[in-house]
Order: C-alpha cells, then structure tokens, then sequence
C-alpha cells in the first residue's frame, strides 16, 4: 500500500478560493507600491551561501535552508570528518547554496551586481516566496511570501516618513485596523552606552525584543544568561516600561541619552519622522516602542513593526533603515532602507476578519449548459462575446445530464446559468438563469450580456 501523500510541517497548500483571496493581497500591494513610484524585480529562490551567512544574525544563520550539491555531494568530505560528525564544519562541504531567508539581502546582492544599469535612488519592490528553518507554530511558516519596498540611494528621512504611508495606506485598503510601532536602532545603542553595556549590543536588543512575547521577567532574565550587569539591567527597566505619548517618551529619551552622541541622532531621526507623519493623514496609530528592536543586524537607523488589533497574531509587516548592507557585498556607503508586509499573516489575518471584498475571490459567473454538440457550436460565439465584455465564462465541457451540470455550478458558486436548446436556437436567444434567486428569463446574448454585468 502506498505511504499517504503529504507536505512538510510549516507549508500550505492553496486552492482556487485561497489563491484567489492571496491575488486580492498581493495585487493591493502591488498597485499600492506602484502608486509611490516603485519598481518591481525578482531574484533567484536560491543564493549562494556566501551570499546569506553572517547576514542575519547568528539565531539567523541557523534558520538558513541549506542545499546538499549536486552530483557526489560527499567527495570532499574524509573519512574523518564524517566519524566527527561536525555538521557545521561539514556543511561547507557539502553545501554552496541556500534558500532566500529574506528578500532585501538578495536584493543588496543585486544592487551591487547591477550598480551601472540602475538609477540612484533606486525603488524596487518584490514580492517572492522566502525559507526558514523555524518551528512552525499558528502564523509562522517555513515558507511564505514576503512583499518587500526599498529605496536604496537616499540618506533622506522622507523615505520613511513615504514606507509608513505606504502601510497605513495598504491596511487601510484592506480594511484592517492596525498598530503601527518604530523605534531606532541608533537609541537602543545609545541605551546600551549609557547603561555602561555598550558592546552587549546585540545580547540587549535580541532580549528586549521579545517582551512581547516572554514578559519582562523572562527578558530580564535573559538578559542576565548574556552576562549583562544587574546595575546596567536596573538602569534598562525605567526605558522597558516608559509609557506616555510620543512626544512625552521622546523627551524622556532624550534627557537619558544626552551624553550619547549616537542616541541622540536616533531622537532627532525618530521626531523627524513622527513630526512629517502628523501632517500626512495617517489612518492608524504610530507609536514609538522603545522595546522594538527587530532582531536583524543590518538594521542601522529607523526601524518599524505593524500589529494587526483585532486578530492575535505576530508582526505583519517590519523594516528598516541599512546604511551598510551593501557594502559587505564591496559597495559601502550605499543607504537603504525598506518594509516589508507578510503576505501569509495578512491572509490569516483577513480570514479571521472576513475582509475580503465580494469580487475579489469570485470565480466564474456564467456557465453554459452543454445540451450536446449543435448547441455548443450556437453557444461559442456568445461565450467569446461574454468573455470580450469581460464576464468570467465557461462552456460545460460534456454533454452530461443536467443534474450533474447544475450541480457543478453550485459547487463553483457561479452566479448565473445559460440554458440553450432547440428552442432557444430558433428563437436566436438564450435562457438566462440566476442562480440566487432561481428566476430565469429568455434573452439576447447582448440583453444576457447587459443583465450580468449589472451585477
């Protein structure tokens, strides 16, 4: 007996509906991008493993899909190394590539290869399937698509204050109340200096970051796993817990970063922001989260997080400012920043508030009964024409009986029926059926035409 068929853990199939309901997501991304003036490319599912590793982090690293090499993938290993059994060690061996983990590294890749075809700034969007090696849990997938907006090219803060419009606009679209959280990699350096736990960096931000999600004891804790001092773990708490308005926590934060050069900056940064998107009409909240650290390295300056508010679920959306990205690929001092929407939450999201619009997940609205071949050769023509007004159409591929046929529309959930027989034929009409209310009437193909698309 044949082994069940399935799919990895942490992967998804799609049928029509669903896929209809990710176009709806996908295709309001896309024509929003398209309305700030970005520039949709692609990039390759796999990049090389020089290309990824040490780009994310050493939690970042681990979740990388590597690619076992084609051919005698175990030439180049001894006898040796395979009795020690040191997998990282092996894996240079026996892996040269690896799945995208995310779209902006590979997009820095390509800047860099493509540098004398692009125009400075350059605002690409993406929007690709992505790999991870985590465990799956409710809204975290091993693979899921990623809808990415850069602009690489421009130290300017009006690219920001643009990203931000971009997604108050998008989840206003959609229809779905949402959060929308920033902070500034530069304060939460500055914090790491004044708590005297500058080069703890890293171990500070990575443990804050999940506050959310562990609560404060736990980061706390964490904290001191990572060998930062109870001195310098009292002084983050009063920042942990800082409340109060935007412009009230700004204040706070600037007179505790005062001695700080760089925690400064990122005050003067985030209120630059913060003060260009009160003017812009922004639909959703903006707040200043002094906790959002956003656990990739390559993040510099600004950084954002979107929570939906009605459904519990992780971030949606993310991003940030890189000012150095490219240069690990031997273009330095090429800026960028970008966001990034999670179209696999957004689809769960939307699906848990119902948000999808009527048409945008509506199949085929007319379907032709097949009464044999004489009536199908009448009914081609009506059917081009009902495609050409731009009515989803299709013609009963056998001539079945018509119990089977009905039944076949009411499955697709398809709004109207046309019935042409001997009597239809001479007449030059065609029964017209609809299908919600079971009223059928005797029409020309144009009055057939005209009635459906007034629905």
């Amino acid at each position: 007996m044949a082994n069940k068929p399935s799919i990895p853990k942490g992967t998804r199939d799609f049928g029509p509906e669903e896929m209809a309901k990710r176009n709806y997501i996908f295709d309001t991304i896309r024509q929003v991008y398209a309305l700030y003036g970005f520039q949709q490319i692609e990039t390759p599912a796999m990049e090389t493993l020089h290309t990824l590793m040490g780009k994310y982090g050493e939690e970042g690293d681990k979740l990388l899909f590597k690619i076992l090499n084609s051919g005698d993938y175990l030439k180049s290993v001894s006898d040796d190394e395979l009795t020690e059994r040191n997998t990282l060690k092996m894996q240079t061996k026996l892996c040269e590539k690896g799945l995208r983990y995310d779209l902006t590294v590979p997009f820095a890749r390509y800047v860099v290869m493509h540098r004398e075809e692009l125009q400075l700034p350059f605002k690409r969007y993406q929007i690709q399937p992505v790999w991870r090696a985590d465990r799956p849990q409710k809204g975290r997938y091993r693979e899921f698509y990623q809808c990415d907006a850069d602009v690489v090219g421009s130290d300017s803060l009006l690219n920001e204050v643009e990203l931000m419009q971009i997604v108050d606009t998008v989840f206003s679209k959609f229809g779905v109340r949402v959060q929308i959280k920033i902070n500034n990699r530069k304060i939460l350096t500055g914090i790491a200096e004044v708590i005297g736990e500058k080069d703890k960096i890293v171990d500070i931000t990575v443990a804050i970051d999940k506050l959310d999600k562990i609560g404060l004891d736990n980061v706390n804790a964490e904290l001191r796993e990572n060998n930062i001092s109870e001195e310098a773990i009292e002084k983050l708490q009063p920042v942990i817990k800082l409340e109060g308005t935007n412009e009230e926590k700004l204040a706070v934060i600037a007179e505790l970063l005062k001695d700080s050069e760089t925690g400064l900056k990122g005050v003067e940064e985030t209120r630059f922001i913060l003060d260009m998107l009160k003017t812009s009409g922004l639909k959703n909240e903006i707040q200043l989260d002094l906790t959002l650290a956003r656990g990739l390295n390559y993040y510099t300056g600004a950084i954002f997080e979107v929570k939906a508010l009605d459904v519990q679920i992780g971030s949606i959306t993310g991003g940030g400012r890189y000012d150095n990205l490219t240069g690990i690929f031997g273009m330095p001092g090429l800026s960028g920043v970008g966001i990034s929407f999670g179209a696999d939450r957004i689809y769960d999201v939307l699906n848990a508030l119902d948000l999808y619009p009527k048409e945008s997940v509506q199949g085929t609205q007319l379907l032709f009964i097949n009464f044999g071949e004489k009536e199908t050769a009448y009914c081609m023509p009506i059917i081009a024409a009902a495609r050409q007004a731009g009515i989803r159409a299709e013609m009963y591929p056998d001539n079945a009986k018509m119990k089977k046929q009905m039944s076949y529309a009411n499955a697709k959930s398809i709004g109207f029926v046309a019935l042409a027989g001997e009597s239809e034929i001479e007449a030059d009409k065609i029964t017209l059926k609809d299908m919600a209310t079971g009223n059928q009437q005797l029409v020309t193909a144009e009055e057939m035409i005209s009635l459906i698309m007034q629905r």
